[in-house]
């Protein structure tokens, strides 16, 4: 069979940038869609935080949010910049999301960076069904002044509207390229992936110093039935004390910890998540670690 009629497969790191609150995992959601399949996976390097992997027949894309921002005890504007630095240089396309409620700006340091890169820049307006057409509109010209080279997407992920549009121009901007990741691994392994790196962010957020790091995060069972999953998820610490403080005064922590991955996860899948989570000691744990971490986990 004759293979001058095969697209040439394309494929890419599409890197997002943008605060909380304006809707990235929303877009992500709406992008990834029901007719796509989605691959999480863990980041495989430092650079990459994974969200997810979207495979059509000829292309893949990889979507990664901004690394270092969830690290809550950075100075947020170092570490800002630091992620900023390492997204600008290995993207092939940059997603800024803003939105028409957050201060327009509101990112000097990173819109000046933005000016003077070659990458194609998709600079998002979301929430618009919230705005009037005037404000729309002033939205849309102020962006053009302030980055000249992005190209500019109204649309609001709530309503459908322009995700189609986002997501075709996002395929076209692909440079050609095999896929990053293999297309078809499209088991709830992948979700379980997905799942442990939600908790981990968690942890990451709610916990200080080293606690965050000294726990593995694990998906003992995994059942889905046609209206919810239920998953239960063991969270592996090395010390006693550790599990003490995950756990919490009254398992107030862990209980925090659950309902906001649940609901991330519920968002994530588009289904109602039954969530169990337990911390067992592994006193070895330390150990393996290390070896774990040399595998880039």
């Amino acid at each position: 069979m004759s293979n001058q009629n095969k697209m040439p497969h394309k494929a890419g790191f599409v890197n997002i940038i943008g605060n909380p609150n304006v809707g990235k995992s929303t877009i992500m959601n709406s992008l990834v869609g029901e007719k796509l399949s989605i691959i999480t996976s863990k980041a495989q390097t430092t650079r990459h935080r994974i969200m997810g992997i979207v495979n059509g027949k000829d292309f893949q894309i990889v979507y990664s949010d901004t690394p270092g921002i969830i690290v809550p005890h950075y100075k947020l504007q170092e570490s800002m910049m630091k992620s900023v630095n390492l997204a600008l240089i290995d993207a092939d396309i940059i997603l800024y999301i803003t939105d028409v409620i957050e201060t327009a700006g509101k990112n000097e340091t990173i819109l000046n960076k933005l000016q003077n890169i070659k990458i194609p820049i998709l600079l998002v307006i979301n929430k618009i069904d919230l705005s009037g057409q005037e404000k729309t509109i002033f939205l849309i010209k102020y962006w053009q002044e302030k980055l000249p080279n992005a190209e500019i997407i109204p649309l609001s992920a709530l309503e459908g509207f322009n995700i189609e549009k986002l997501l075709n121009r996002i395929i076209e901007l692909l440079p050609q390229s095999p896929p990053y990741f293999p297309k078809d691994q499209l088991t709830d392994k992948s979700i379980r992936f997905f799942v442990s790196e939600i908790i981990r962010e968690k942890l990451m957020i709610n916990y200080h110093k080293e606690v965050p790091y000294s726990a593995q995060v694990e998906v003992e069972s995994f059942e889905e039935s046609e209206d919810i999953i239920r998953m239960r998820v063991i969270i592996f610490v090395s010390r006693d004390s550790q599990k003490g403080i995950i756990i919490g005064h009254k398992g107030e922590a862990i209980k925090k910890v659950g309902t906001e991955a649940r609901k991330d996860i519920e968002e994530f899948l588009g289904k109602k998540v039954f969530l169990e989570l337990f911390v067992k000691v592994s006193k070895d744990w330390r150990n393996k670690e290390r070896v774990l971490k040399r595998f880039g986990y």
